[in-house]
Protein backbone atom coordinates (compact mmCIF):
# COMPACT_ATOMS: atom_id res chain seq x y z
CA UNK A 1 0.00 0.00 0.00
CA UNK A 2 1.27 3.30 -0.95
CA UNK A 3 0.40 6.54 0.75
CA UNK A 4 -0.11 9.95 -1.66
CA UNK A 5 0.41 13.23 -0.01
CA UNK A 6 -0.44 15.07 -2.98
CA UNK A 7 -2.44 18.66 -2.48
CA UNK A 8 -2.71 19.83 -5.91
CA UNK A 9 -5.87 20.01 -7.70
CA UNK A 10 -6.52 20.79 -11.14
CA UNK A 11 -9.58 23.50 -11.83
CA UNK A 12 -11.21 23.67 -14.42
CA UNK A 13 -12.23 27.28 -14.99
CA UNK A 14 -14.62 29.26 -17.50
CA UNK A 15 -15.38 32.56 -18.23
CA UNK A 16 -17.57 32.85 -15.53
CA UNK A 17 -15.59 31.64 -12.56
CA UNK A 18 -14.02 33.56 -10.27
CA UNK A 19 -10.94 32.96 -8.48
CA UNK A 20 -10.67 34.37 -4.83
CA UNK A 21 -6.80 34.39 -3.98
CA UNK A 22 -5.39 34.45 -0.48
CA UNK A 23 -3.83 37.92 0.35
CA UNK A 24 -1.16 35.93 1.45
CA UNK A 25 -0.64 33.89 -1.67
CA UNK A 26 2.27 35.72 -3.57
CA UNK A 27 3.89 37.09 -0.33
CA UNK A 28 8.01 36.20 -0.67
CA UNK A 29 8.54 32.73 0.48
CA UNK A 30 5.28 31.72 -1.63
CA UNK A 31 6.96 33.35 -5.13
CA UNK A 32 10.29 32.03 -4.03
CA UNK A 33 8.87 28.22 -3.91
CA UNK A 34 6.59 29.26 -7.17
CA UNK A 35 9.64 30.08 -8.84
CA UNK A 36 11.33 26.76 -7.99
CA UNK A 37 8.64 25.10 -8.25
CA UNK A 38 8.32 26.13 -12.42
CA UNK A 39 12.23 26.15 -12.64
CA UNK A 40 12.00 22.32 -11.85
CA UNK A 41 8.83 22.21 -13.57
CA UNK A 42 10.57 23.25 -17.28
CA UNK A 43 13.49 20.80 -16.69
CA UNK A 44 11.49 18.49 -16.44
CA UNK A 45 8.93 19.15 -19.46
CA UNK A 46 12.68 19.33 -21.42
CA UNK A 47 13.71 15.61 -19.66
CA UNK A 48 16.64 17.97 -17.94
CA UNK A 49 16.30 17.00 -14.39
CA UNK A 50 16.58 13.87 -12.91
CA UNK A 51 15.75 13.35 -9.31
CA UNK A 52 17.56 10.34 -8.14
CA UNK A 53 16.81 8.47 -4.63
CA UNK A 54 19.99 7.36 -3.39
CA UNK A 55 18.13 4.70 -0.81
CA UNK A 56 20.07 2.25 1.16
CA UNK A 57 20.01 1.09 5.41
CA UNK A 58 22.58 2.68 7.98
CA UNK A 59 26.45 1.64 6.69
CA UNK A 60 25.42 0.96 3.36
CA UNK A 61 27.58 3.30 1.65
CA UNK A 62 25.06 6.67 0.64
CA UNK A 63 27.18 9.10 1.64
CA UNK A 64 30.61 7.51 -0.22
CA UNK A 65 28.56 6.78 -3.52
CA UNK A 66 27.55 10.67 -3.41
CA UNK A 67 30.51 12.00 -3.15
CA UNK A 68 32.73 9.23 -5.35
CA UNK A 69 29.44 10.60 -8.17
CA UNK A 70 30.39 13.87 -7.63
CA UNK A 71 34.33 13.24 -7.91
CA UNK A 72 34.00 11.29 -10.81
CA UNK A 73 31.86 13.65 -13.24
CA UNK A 74 33.50 16.60 -11.92
CA UNK A 75 37.19 15.53 -12.42
CA UNK A 76 38.10 12.44 -13.18
CA UNK A 77 35.99 12.66 -16.51
CA UNK A 78 37.86 10.02 -18.92
CA UNK A 79 37.31 6.92 -21.44
CA UNK A 80 40.00 5.08 -19.10
CA UNK A 81 38.45 5.74 -15.99
CA UNK A 82 34.41 5.51 -16.76
CA UNK A 83 34.83 3.30 -20.02
CA UNK A 84 30.91 1.92 -20.00
CA UNK A 85 29.39 5.55 -19.42
CA UNK A 86 28.45 6.32 -22.87
CA UNK A 87 28.34 10.33 -22.86
CA UNK A 88 32.02 9.86 -21.79
CA UNK A 89 33.02 7.12 -24.17
CA UNK A 90 31.40 8.90 -26.68
CA UNK A 91 33.34 12.38 -26.44
CA UNK A 92 30.53 14.25 -25.76
CA UNK A 93 30.40 14.95 -21.98
CA UNK A 94 31.60 18.67 -21.69
CA UNK A 95 32.06 18.98 -17.78
CA UNK A 96 29.84 19.18 -14.57
CA UNK A 97 29.82 21.34 -11.64
CA UNK A 98 27.71 21.38 -8.26
CA UNK A 99 25.06 24.10 -8.46
CA UNK A 100 23.22 25.80 -5.81
CA UNK A 101 20.18 24.09 -4.88
CA UNK A 102 16.67 25.03 -5.40
CA UNK A 103 15.41 24.10 -1.79
CA UNK A 104 17.33 26.93 0.30
CA UNK A 105 15.92 25.32 4.26
CA UNK A 106 17.89 22.10 3.56
CA UNK A 107 21.41 22.03 4.18
CA UNK A 108 24.15 21.47 1.52
CA UNK A 109 25.51 17.78 1.37
CA UNK A 110 29.30 18.81 2.77
CA UNK A 111 30.99 17.35 -0.35
CA UNK A 112 34.43 18.98 0.67
CA UNK A 113 34.80 17.65 4.35
CA UNK A 114 33.75 13.97 2.67
CA UNK A 115 36.13 13.99 -0.45
CA UNK A 116 38.53 15.26 2.54
CA UNK A 117 38.34 12.05 3.77
CA UNK A 118 38.62 9.68 1.05
CA UNK A 119 41.77 11.66 0.12
CA UNK A 120 43.79 12.15 3.10
CA UNK A 121 46.91 10.50 3.36
CA UNK A 122 45.53 7.88 5.66
CA UNK A 123 41.74 7.96 3.96
CA UNK A 124 38.87 7.06 6.37
CA UNK A 125 35.02 6.25 5.15
CA UNK A 126 33.48 9.87 5.74
CA UNK A 127 31.14 10.07 9.04
CA UNK A 128 27.45 8.96 8.44
CA UNK A 129 25.16 11.28 7.82
CA UNK A 130 22.73 12.33 10.58
CA UNK A 131 20.71 15.22 8.87
CA UNK A 132 19.13 15.54 5.79
CA UNK A 133 21.23 17.13 3.23
CA UNK A 134 20.47 17.69 -0.95
CA UNK A 135 22.96 18.72 -3.95
CA UNK A 136 22.60 19.41 -7.36
CA UNK A 137 24.79 18.82 -10.09
CA UNK A 138 24.84 19.76 -13.61
CA UNK A 139 26.19 17.75 -16.47
CA UNK A 140 26.70 20.14 -19.60
CA UNK A 141 26.81 17.66 -22.76
CA UNK A 142 26.56 17.50 -26.49
CA UNK A 143 23.55 15.81 -27.73
CA UNK A 144 22.70 13.06 -30.41
CA UNK A 145 19.15 13.38 -29.36
CA UNK A 146 17.20 14.86 -32.79
CA UNK A 147 14.67 16.90 -31.24
CA UNK A 148 17.09 18.12 -28.85
CA UNK A 149 19.39 18.94 -31.56
CA UNK A 150 17.04 21.18 -33.02
CA UNK A 151 17.01 23.16 -30.11
CA UNK A 152 20.74 23.08 -29.04
CA UNK A 153 23.61 20.94 -29.64
CA UNK A 154 24.78 21.45 -26.13
CA UNK A 155 22.06 20.82 -23.00
CA UNK A 156 22.60 20.50 -19.20
CA UNK A 157 20.92 17.79 -17.53
CA UNK A 158 20.70 18.66 -13.52
CA UNK A 159 20.70 15.67 -11.70
CA UNK A 160 19.21 16.08 -8.00
CA UNK A 161 20.42 13.47 -4.89
CA UNK A 162 19.46 13.51 -1.56
CA UNK A 163 21.58 12.20 1.51
CA UNK A 164 19.75 11.03 4.88
CA UNK A 165 20.69 9.39 8.02
CA UNK A 166 19.44 5.59 6.79
CA UNK A 167 18.07 4.91 10.13
CA UNK A 168 14.66 7.42 8.83
CA UNK A 169 14.29 5.43 5.95
CA UNK A 170 13.46 2.25 8.26
CA UNK A 171 10.64 4.55 9.83
CA UNK A 172 8.52 4.56 6.04
CA UNK A 173 6.72 1.50 7.21
CA UNK A 174 5.38 2.72 10.16
CA UNK A 175 2.78 4.98 8.80
CA UNK A 176 0.88 1.78 7.89
CA UNK A 177 0.67 0.44 11.17
CA UNK A 178 -1.31 1.82 14.32
CA UNK A 179 0.12 1.95 17.98
CA UNK A 180 -1.00 -1.59 19.23
CA UNK A 181 0.71 -3.25 15.84
CA UNK A 182 4.13 -1.71 15.96
CA UNK A 183 4.29 -2.56 19.87
CA UNK A 184 3.35 -6.05 19.08
CA UNK A 185 6.17 -5.92 15.84
CA UNK A 186 8.78 -4.14 17.64
CA UNK A 187 8.56 -6.49 21.34
CA UNK A 188 8.53 -9.69 19.51
CA UNK A 189 11.60 -8.56 17.71
CA UNK A 190 13.35 -7.40 20.78
CA UNK A 191 12.10 -10.81 22.16
CA UNK A 192 14.03 -12.83 19.96
CA UNK A 193 16.78 -14.73 22.08
CA UNK A 194 19.34 -13.72 19.55
CA UNK A 195 18.29 -9.86 20.25
CA UNK A 196 16.89 -9.67 24.18
CA UNK A 197 19.86 -10.13 26.19
CA UNK A 198 20.61 -6.30 24.89
CA UNK A 199 16.86 -4.96 25.23
CA UNK A 200 16.90 -7.00 29.09
CA UNK A 201 16.85 -3.62 31.21
CA UNK A 202 14.16 -2.55 28.67
CA UNK A 203 12.30 -5.91 28.84
CA UNK A 204 12.60 -6.23 32.68
CA UNK A 205 11.29 -2.40 33.67
CA UNK A 206 8.48 -2.85 30.75
CA UNK A 207 7.07 -6.31 32.87
CA UNK A 208 6.95 -3.55 36.08
CA UNK A 209 5.01 -0.71 33.94
CA UNK A 210 1.21 -0.26 34.54
CA UNK A 211 -0.53 1.11 31.36
CA UNK A 212 -3.64 1.96 32.74
CA UNK A 213 -2.44 4.16 35.78
CA UNK A 214 -2.98 8.30 35.08
CA UNK A 215 0.16 9.75 33.38
CA UNK A 216 3.51 9.62 34.54
CA UNK A 217 5.58 11.88 32.15
CA UNK A 218 9.03 10.36 34.63
CA UNK A 219 8.47 7.13 34.10
CA UNK A 220 7.37 7.77 30.41
CA UNK A 221 10.71 9.46 29.93
CA UNK A 222 12.83 6.54 31.78
CA UNK A 223 11.22 3.60 30.05
CA UNK A 224 11.90 5.89 26.83
CA UNK A 225 15.35 6.35 27.28
CA UNK A 226 15.46 2.83 28.12
CA UNK A 227 14.12 1.85 25.14
CA UNK A 228 16.45 3.63 22.98
CA UNK A 229 19.40 2.76 24.82
CA UNK A 230 18.17 -1.17 23.60
CA UNK A 231 17.42 0.25 20.14
CA UNK A 232 21.65 1.51 20.43
CA UNK A 233 23.12 -1.29 21.66
CA UNK A 234 21.42 -3.03 18.87
CA UNK A 235 22.69 -1.11 16.52
CA UNK A 236 26.56 -1.35 17.33
CA UNK A 237 26.17 -4.67 18.62
CA UNK A 238 24.18 -6.28 15.73
CA UNK A 239 23.48 -5.93 11.63
CA UNK A 240 19.74 -5.66 12.90
CA UNK A 241 18.24 -2.63 10.54
CA UNK A 242 14.54 -2.33 11.30
CA UNK A 243 15.12 -0.23 14.53
CA UNK A 244 12.07 2.10 15.12
CA UNK A 245 11.64 4.64 15.55
CA UNK A 246 14.68 5.80 13.76
CA UNK A 247 14.70 8.97 15.12
CA UNK A 248 15.74 7.75 18.57
CA UNK A 249 18.80 6.64 16.87
CA UNK A 250 19.80 9.40 14.79
CA UNK A 251 17.51 12.63 16.20
CA UNK A 252 18.50 15.27 14.01
CA UNK A 253 16.88 18.64 15.09
CA UNK A 254 14.37 16.77 17.13
CA UNK A 255 17.50 16.24 20.41
CA UNK A 256 15.49 15.79 23.71
CA UNK A 257 12.09 16.46 21.62
CA UNK A 258 8.97 15.08 23.68
CA UNK A 259 7.49 13.61 20.73
CA UNK A 260 10.56 11.05 20.85
CA UNK A 261 9.12 9.70 24.38
CA UNK A 262 7.52 6.58 23.44
CA UNK A 263 8.19 3.22 23.66
CA UNK A 264 6.34 -0.10 22.71
CA UNK A 265 3.66 -1.75 24.82
CA UNK A 266 1.10 -4.32 24.82
CA UNK A 267 -1.30 -3.73 27.22
CA UNK A 268 -3.81 -1.49 25.40
CA UNK A 269 -6.79 0.16 26.93
CA UNK A 270 -9.10 3.00 25.69
CA UNK A 271 -8.83 4.42 29.51
CA UNK A 272 -8.90 8.36 28.93
CA UNK A 273 -5.33 9.74 30.45
CA UNK A 274 -3.68 6.49 30.25
CA UNK A 275 0.11 6.22 30.30
CA UNK A 276 -1.42 3.92 27.08
CA UNK A 277 -3.02 6.52 25.31
CA UNK A 278 -0.66 8.81 25.81
CA UNK A 279 1.77 6.47 24.40
CA UNK A 280 -0.58 6.11 21.17
CA UNK A 281 -1.03 9.57 20.87
CA UNK A 282 2.71 10.51 20.62
CA UNK A 283 3.02 7.68 17.82
CA UNK A 284 0.09 9.12 16.10
CA UNK A 285 1.75 12.61 16.40
CA UNK A 286 5.48 10.95 15.19
CA UNK A 287 3.52 9.91 12.48
CA UNK A 288 1.63 13.48 11.39
CA UNK A 289 4.90 15.41 12.54
CA UNK A 290 7.78 13.65 12.12
CA UNK A 291 7.64 10.49 9.14
CA UNK A 292 4.89 12.25 6.99
CA UNK A 293 6.40 15.69 6.42
CA UNK A 294 9.72 13.46 5.63
CA UNK A 295 7.92 10.82 3.18
CA UNK A 296 6.10 13.93 1.48
CA UNK A 297 9.10 15.86 0.93
CA UNK A 298 11.74 14.22 -0.18
CA UNK A 299 10.03 10.61 -0.97
CA UNK A 300 7.32 11.66 -3.88
CA UNK A 301 9.29 13.03 -6.70
CA UNK A 302 11.60 10.42 -7.16
CA UNK A 303 12.90 9.29 -11.00
CA UNK A 304 14.93 6.90 -10.70
CA UNK A 305 16.33 4.71 -7.47
CA UNK A 306 19.87 3.64 -6.33
CA UNK A 307 19.27 0.54 -3.57
CA UNK A 308 22.76 0.16 -1.56
CA UNK A 309 22.60 -3.09 0.34
CA UNK A 310 25.78 -4.51 2.20
CA UNK A 311 25.18 -7.91 2.00
CA UNK A 312 28.13 -9.12 3.47
CA UNK A 313 28.20 -7.11 6.66
CA UNK A 314 24.37 -9.07 7.45
CA UNK A 315 26.24 -12.92 6.09
CA UNK A 316 28.82 -12.12 9.12
CA UNK A 317 26.14 -11.31 11.63
CA UNK A 318 23.89 -14.44 11.30
CA UNK A 319 21.29 -16.33 9.16
CA UNK A 320 18.24 -14.16 11.21
CA UNK A 321 20.40 -11.02 10.55
CA UNK A 322 20.39 -11.48 6.45
CA UNK A 323 16.47 -13.17 7.18
CA UNK A 324 15.85 -9.27 8.92
CA UNK A 325 17.44 -7.27 6.52
CA UNK A 326 15.70 -9.20 3.24
CA UNK A 327 11.92 -8.01 5.09
CA UNK A 328 13.37 -4.39 6.00
CA UNK A 329 14.25 -4.13 2.19
CA UNK A 330 10.49 -5.31 1.59
CA UNK A 331 9.08 -3.11 3.86
CA UNK A 332 11.05 -0.25 2.92
CA UNK A 333 10.45 -0.16 -0.84
CA UNK A 334 6.84 -0.60 -0.48
CA UNK A 335 6.89 3.01 0.69
CA UNK A 336 8.36 4.29 -2.94
CA UNK A 337 6.15 5.08 -6.17
CA UNK A 338 7.39 2.96 -9.08
CA UNK A 339 5.71 2.80 -12.59
CA UNK A 340 6.77 3.36 -16.10
CA UNK A 341 6.71 7.25 -16.62
CA UNK A 342 6.54 9.52 -19.75
CA UNK A 343 6.95 13.32 -20.69
CA UNK A 344 3.59 14.11 -19.00
CA UNK A 345 3.74 11.60 -15.75
CA UNK A 346 7.35 13.32 -15.21
CA UNK A 347 5.49 16.59 -14.97
CA UNK A 348 2.09 16.20 -12.36
CA UNK A 349 3.10 12.74 -11.06
CA UNK A 350 6.07 11.55 -10.71
CA UNK A 351 7.19 7.64 -10.37
CA UNK A 352 10.56 5.81 -10.35
CA UNK A 353 10.87 3.77 -14.06
CA UNK A 354 14.76 2.56 -13.28
CA UNK A 355 15.80 1.05 -10.31
CA UNK A 356 19.54 -0.63 -9.73
CA UNK A 357 20.04 -2.60 -6.97
CA UNK A 358 23.73 -2.93 -5.72
CA UNK A 359 25.60 -4.88 -3.56
CA UNK A 360 27.83 -2.25 -2.20
CA UNK A 361 31.54 -2.66 -1.35
CA UNK A 362 31.79 -6.03 -3.76
CA UNK A 363 35.68 -5.43 -3.81
CA UNK A 364 35.70 -7.04 0.47
CA UNK A 365 35.39 -10.01 -1.67
CA UNK A 366 37.64 -11.11 -5.14
CA UNK A 367 36.60 -10.90 -8.43
CA UNK A 368 34.99 -14.19 -9.03
CA UNK A 369 32.95 -14.18 -5.95
CA UNK A 370 31.18 -10.78 -7.11
CA UNK A 371 29.13 -12.75 -8.99
CA UNK A 372 27.59 -14.63 -6.34
CA UNK A 373 27.20 -11.10 -4.07
CA UNK A 374 25.41 -9.84 -6.63
CA UNK A 375 23.41 -13.16 -7.54
CA UNK A 376 22.69 -13.34 -3.62
CA UNK A 377 20.78 -9.44 -3.82
CA UNK A 378 19.21 -10.79 -6.40
CA UNK A 379 17.37 -13.47 -4.45
CA UNK A 380 17.36 -11.19 -1.48
CA UNK A 381 14.89 -8.34 -3.28
CA UNK A 382 13.59 -10.99 -6.43
CA UNK A 383 9.67 -10.77 -5.83
CA UNK A 384 9.87 -7.00 -5.29
CA UNK A 385 12.32 -7.00 -8.38
CA UNK A 386 9.29 -8.87 -9.96
CA UNK A 387 6.48 -7.03 -8.96
CA UNK A 388 8.12 -3.98 -10.14
CA UNK A 389 8.59 -5.37 -13.60
CA UNK A 390 5.15 -5.93 -13.67
CA UNK A 391 4.38 -2.35 -13.78
CA UNK A 392 7.07 -1.31 -16.44
CA UNK A 393 9.86 -0.43 -14.32
CA UNK A 394 13.33 -1.40 -15.44
CA UNK A 395 15.37 -3.32 -12.61
CA UNK A 396 19.37 -4.02 -12.56
CA UNK A 397 21.06 -5.98 -10.08
CA UNK A 398 24.90 -5.90 -10.10
CA UNK A 399 27.70 -6.02 -7.48
CA UNK A 400 30.20 -2.57 -7.00
CA UNK A 401 31.89 -0.62 -4.84
CA UNK A 402 31.87 3.26 -4.97
CA UNK A 403 34.93 3.57 -3.67
CA UNK A 404 37.53 0.86 -3.92
CA UNK A 405 39.47 -0.33 -0.64
CA UNK A 406 41.53 -3.52 -1.88
CA UNK A 407 43.35 -4.82 -4.38
CA UNK A 408 43.65 -8.50 -6.21
CA UNK A 409 46.36 -10.65 -4.95
CA UNK A 410 46.87 -14.07 -6.74
CA UNK A 411 49.38 -15.65 -4.33
CA UNK A 412 50.62 -19.48 -4.87
CA UNK A 413 49.91 -21.90 -2.31
CA UNK A 414 51.85 -25.47 -3.72
CA UNK A 415 50.20 -25.71 -6.89
CA UNK A 416 47.69 -23.88 -6.55
CA UNK A 417 46.76 -20.18 -7.03
CA UNK A 418 44.52 -18.27 -4.74
CA UNK A 419 42.79 -15.22 -5.40
CA UNK A 420 43.22 -12.89 -2.85
CA UNK A 421 42.28 -9.47 -2.06
CA UNK A 422 44.86 -6.63 -0.55
CA UNK A 423 44.40 -4.18 1.92
CA UNK A 424 43.76 -2.25 5.03
CA UNK A 425 41.45 -3.67 7.67
CA UNK A 426 39.50 -0.80 9.41
CA UNK A 427 40.66 0.59 12.42
CA UNK A 428 44.04 -1.47 11.99
CA UNK A 429 47.73 -0.36 11.26
CA UNK A 430 48.62 -3.71 9.20
CA UNK A 431 47.91 -4.19 5.19
CA UNK A 432 46.55 -7.87 4.88
CA UNK A 433 46.82 -10.26 2.31
CA UNK A 434 43.40 -12.00 2.92
CA UNK A 435 41.37 -15.01 1.23
CA UNK A 436 37.76 -14.23 1.35
CA UNK A 437 35.30 -16.89 2.48
CA UNK A 438 33.08 -18.31 -0.13
CA UNK A 439 29.85 -15.73 -0.38
CA UNK A 440 26.68 -18.11 -1.03
CA UNK A 441 24.72 -17.45 -4.17
CA UNK A 442 21.33 -17.64 -3.26
CA UNK A 443 19.40 -16.82 0.41
CA UNK A 444 20.45 -19.52 2.68
CA UNK A 445 17.81 -21.29 5.58
CA UNK A 446 18.98 -21.80 8.88
CA UNK A 447 19.62 -25.48 8.34
CA UNK A 448 21.71 -24.21 4.89
CA UNK A 449 23.80 -21.93 7.05
CA UNK A 450 27.56 -23.13 7.34
CA UNK A 451 28.68 -24.62 10.89
CA UNK A 452 31.42 -21.47 11.03
CA UNK A 453 29.19 -19.01 9.72
CA UNK A 454 30.67 -16.45 7.38
CA UNK A 455 33.68 -13.97 8.47
CA UNK A 456 34.51 -10.94 5.94
CA UNK A 457 36.56 -8.41 6.76
CA UNK A 458 35.56 -4.44 6.66
CA UNK A 459 38.11 -2.50 4.69
CA UNK A 460 39.85 1.42 5.12
CA UNK A 461 39.69 3.04 1.46
CA UNK A 462 42.69 2.70 -0.71
CA UNK A 463 44.91 5.33 -0.26
CA UNK A 464 44.28 7.96 -3.55
CA UNK A 465 46.62 8.70 -6.21
CA UNK A 466 46.99 11.95 -7.66
CA UNK A 467 44.18 12.91 -5.39
CA UNK A 468 41.74 10.04 -7.27
CA UNK A 469 39.38 7.74 -6.46
CA UNK A 470 39.41 4.42 -7.64
CA UNK A 471 36.29 2.29 -8.18
CA UNK A 472 34.24 -1.07 -9.22
CA UNK A 473 31.47 -0.71 -11.77
CA UNK A 474 30.81 3.16 -11.25
CA UNK A 475 29.99 3.62 -14.83
CA UNK A 476 28.21 0.61 -15.05
CA UNK A 477 26.09 2.13 -12.38
CA UNK A 478 25.80 5.62 -13.89
CA UNK A 479 25.12 4.60 -17.49
CA UNK A 480 21.95 2.48 -16.03
CA UNK A 481 20.55 4.87 -14.13
CA UNK A 482 20.99 8.40 -16.33
CA UNK A 483 22.69 7.17 -19.35
CA UNK A 484 19.78 7.53 -21.57
CA UNK A 485 19.01 11.19 -19.97
CA UNK A 486 22.05 12.21 -21.41
CA UNK A 487 21.25 11.23 -25.30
Amino acid sequence: MRRDFSEGRTLSLTGSDTVIMSPNLFSHANLDKLKQKAQKTLHRSLDQHVKLAVTGLSGSGKTAFITALVKHLTTQTNKQNLPFFDVVKDDRLIAAKQVPQSALDIPTFDYPSAINCLLNSEPSWPESTKRINTLTIAIRYETKHGLKQHVSPQSTLYLELIDYPGEWLIDLPMLEQDYASWSESMLSLLEKPEYSEYARPFLTELEQFNSEENIDEQALKQLSNLYTQALKQLKSQTQLAYLQPGRQLIPGDLEDAPILLFFPCREKNDKENSQYSHLASRFEAYKKQVITPFYKNYFCEFDRQLVLVDVMSALNDGPQSLLEQKHTLQAVLQSFNYGRSNLIKRLFSPKIDKVLFAANKCDHVNGTQQVAIAQLLHDLVGEQANDMRFNGVQIETMAMSSVQSTLAKRIKEGDKALDCIYGKPLNEDEWLTYLPPEPPNHFLSQSQWPTHGFEFISFAPLPSTKSELTHTRLDHALQFLIGDKLQ
